[in-house]
């Protein structure tokens, strides 16, 4: 399937500004799918990524994206939310994955993870929709991510905005605009399995 067709479908048939909220990972991959989105909707984004390792790691990523967002000026307001940072609910999430390598099981199961998490808050918090910046890397899988939101819209009765943002030059404007705003640009994907694998 074509997710960015369908994305753009949505897009187009949007009324009004619906509540969108966003699982972001950090503030490259962030750059542009906000730059895409914000005129359509109201955005509060999600920091949720207990498969960061190490803690410095986290808290570097979090720290870029608390910096850059005041640096752009969106049609609307975009919030941060922060949730907690526990590493076991990643290393329970990931139980008996552990040796795969990269876009594998292990992959797929971080990626629910972090999806329903954010589904769960938006459902919660009464949101219209929630999606991710997770399919803007060309190193994920951007059909896992978009059937695994696909599954949690039908078992929580919530949108997903269908997406892979890495579509259309969408992942060459995060490396523009990582280059404009000397954003911080990791050598790995976020966990200790692909730091150890970098």
């Amino acid at each position: 399937m074509n997710y960015q067709l369908k994305l753009e479908e949505i897009l187009n048939n949007i009324e009004g500004t619906p509540t969108l909220l966003l699982h972001a990972c950090c503030a490259p991959c962030s750059s542009y799918v906000l730059e895409y989105l914000s005129k359509y909707f109201n955005i509060t984004i999600l920091y949720y990524n207990p498969n960061i390792y190490p803690k410095e790691e986290y808290n570097r990523r979090l720290e870029e994206l608390q910096n850059f967002l005041p640096k752009r000026n969106y049609m609307h307001e975009v919030k941060l939310v922060i949730d907690d940072y526990n590493p076991d609910d990643y290393d329970l999430a990931i139980q008996g994955l552990e040796e795969l390598g990269e876009k594998s099981k292990r992959c797929y199961a971080c990626y629910k993870l972090r999806l329903e998490r954010a589904c769960k808050y938006a459902k919660e918090h009464h949101f219209d929709y929630f999606t991710t910046t997770l399919s803007i890397s060309p190193y994920k899988i951007s059909s896992w991510i978009n059937e695994i939101g696909e599954e949690l819209e039908k078992e929580y009765h919530i949108n997903y905005l269908y997406a892979d943002f890495k579509k259309k030059n969408g992942y060459k404007r995060s490396l523009e605009l990582s280059k404009e705003f000397n954003l911080y640009r990791q050598d790995y994907c976020g966990c200790k399995y692909s730091k150890e694998h970098n």
